[in-house]
């Protein structure tokens, strides 16, 4: 036997050998728990973004409702006490109430003021209400700016907000998200600087609690595809939502999502 057919001595094993240990953790079958675990935590994910809108949304819904009975149910009829007379004892609940009483109760007393206030005899009523409370020295005070808002945001007309835009603000090459509300009038452009018209725009705060109103010339006002709604959901979130658009034909879109097959 040659030399080289002689059988080679399996070297021994020793500390600066590698074990198979580090080999084996770098196999499918050490990181399949890890892929089990990332699974299960996209599955988690998924489902609280499904469950979270839903629950906090009908936890408003909720707290809303219960607000209206709060301050409704003082002054409404017992509404109780002639469900009891329908219902006999026997058949009625302990401590039974019916969520939502107070606010259907809210929106048909509305509804009935708006009516009568639409015809003649309301519209009398109304005026005297409103002269008597304008001749109050503190409660007109806070009545009128009340009432006014109350129109601007309740209106279907020019008052609302009609688009969304941009400014160079607070320094140059930076921009702000805005409201344009309408064009400036009244003694504000009478005392600005003749050339472009100005435009009387919103900048809310971020979250808005607050806000900023402004008059830019129309040149210096970048108006955006997008909606309102969606400029205010920008804003909400903090720039987390955002409507993504595409450029067809020099034109830009809204992209839609898809909708499963």
């Amino acid at each position: 036997m040659t030399p080289i057919d002689e059988p080679r001595p399996r070297p021994s094993a020793s500390r600066d050998t590698p074990e198979a240990g580090p080999i084996a953790q770098l196999s499918g079958e050490d990181t399949r728990p890890i892929h089990a675990f990332a699974r299960l935590r996209n599955y988690f994910l998924t489902g609280l973004v499904i469950a979270g809108p839903v629950t906090v949304t009908l936890w408003i819904v909720w707290w809303f409702v219960n607000l209206i009975d709060s301050w409704v149910k003082p002054v409404m009829p017992d509404f109780y006490a002639w469900l009891r007379a329908l219902i006999p004892s026997a058949y009625w609940p302990t401590n039974f109430t019916v969520p939502g009483v107070g606010l259907l109760f809210a929106v048909a007393g509305l509804t009935l003021l708006g009516a009568l206030a639409a015809n003649l005899l309301g519209r009398t009523l109304l005026s005297y209400a409103e002269f008597f409370v304008g001749g109050l020295p503190v409660v007109r005070s806070v009545y009128k700016p009340v009432k006014q808002i109350f129109e601007t945001v309740l209106s279907k007309g020019d008052s609302n907000f009609r688009k969304a835009g941009l400014i160079e603000f607070p320094r140059k090459g930076a921009y702000s998200l805005v409201f344009v509300s309408s064009d400036a009038h009244g003694e504000i452009p009478l005392k600005l600087p003749p050339g472009d018209p100005f435009v009387t725009v919103f900048m809310p705060s971020c979250p808005p609690t607050s806000g900023f109103l402004m008059f830019v010339r129309r040149s210096e006002l970048i108006v955006l595809e997008m909606s309102v709604e969606d400029a205010a959901k920008m804003v909400l979130s903090a720039g987390i939502v955002t409507p993504e658009y595409q450029l067809e034909n020099g034109a830009l879109t809204p992209i839609t999502p898809a909708q499963p097959r």
